[in-house]
């Protein structure tokens, strides 16, 4: 890619105030600035402006990964991690840098319009560099993304997987929903750390809200159990249902000495009664 010449980064300079306007009018006019304010997107605006225009005066070549291009990558990063955060998919935030095209092309055309040569070649040179700026942008996007997704994901993990504290030295873990690998290394993650932290001595595990249990599921709940005996404390699993008691059968599952009871109030009393606490019903 030829550098862009020195009349075209005048220009830029120059008519700063002209561009800007048909940039943002462009941005407006297919919703790029959803959650944005004016005098926001203005600023971010006129700073890309500057520093493309810096950046590209100081003859740094064509490729945006080289040393040269790190205050243009720096922008760009914080407009795709915010553009992200606003919940912008990966269009609208491209879209910051190709709608600059159409007023800077404009733009251009007056200023060569008795050199149609060098027109053409500047016209392109400034479309490739755009495009390889979005294409850098929407990289960008997709990664912080994904990390925003995977943070929202490990957020979620952590509240479907709530440890109550039920009496002194008693811990309940509702279960709702599929205990895949991840969900039962947060659960075990979880329900351990609560143990050290209270010192209790009894874990129940209720199941009530877990559709099925498969061997896979089996399989977590007794590692879960097993770590959780490992840290000196004892666990119950609540919540078999029928259904689950003859899956578990028919499975030919060996939950070895592993304690379970129907219900919540049911492996309540059970940790009650292994602490020596006695509950008085009232007459």
């Amino acid at each position: 890619m030829a550098a862009l010449q020195d009349s075209t980064l005048n220009a830029m300079e120059t008519h700063q105030q002209q561009l800007l306007e048909g940039w943002l009018k462009a941005l407006q006019a297919t919703g790029a600035t959803r959650n944005i304010k004016e005098q926001e997107l203005t600023q971010e605006a006129q700073e890309f402006l500057q520093i493309l225009t810096l950046t590209t005066r100081a003859k740094h070549g064509a490729d945006v990964n080289a040393a040269g291009w790190e205050e243009v990558r720096r922008f760009l990063d914080r407009l795709s991690a915010s553009r992200a955060r606003l919940g912008h998919d990966s269009h609208q935030t491209t879209f910051f840098i190709f709608a600059l095209k159409a007023p800077l092309f404009g733009l251009l055309q007056s200023v060569y319009a008795d050199q149609p040569q060098l027109l053409a070649e500047q016209l392109w040179e400034i479309s490739g560099l755009l495009d390889t700026l979005g294409m850098y942008t929407m990289r960008v996007y997709q990664k912080t993304r994904e990390e925003v997704i995977k943070r929202q994901q490990e957020e979620l993990l952590e509240l479907s997987t709530p440890v109550v504290k039920l009496w002194d030295g008693v811990l309940a873990l509702p279960l709702i929903g599929t205990l895949d690998s991840q969900r039962s290394q947060t659960v075990m993650e979880s329900l351990l750390q609560r143990i050290v932290d209270t010192g209790s001595e009894i874990a129940i595990i209720d199941i009530t809200g877990v559709p099925t249990v498969d061997t896979l599921v089996a399989q977590h709940l007794l590692k879960t159990v097993t770590a959780i005996r490992l840290m000196g404390a004892d666990c119950i699993i609540s919540g078999v249902r029928p259904q689950i008691a003859q899956t578990i059968v028919h499975l030919g599952l060996d939950l070895g000495t592993l304690t379970t009871k129907a219900n919540l109030a049911d492996a309540l009393q059970l940790a009650l009664s292994r602490l020596g606490v006695s509950l008085v019903g009232r007459g």
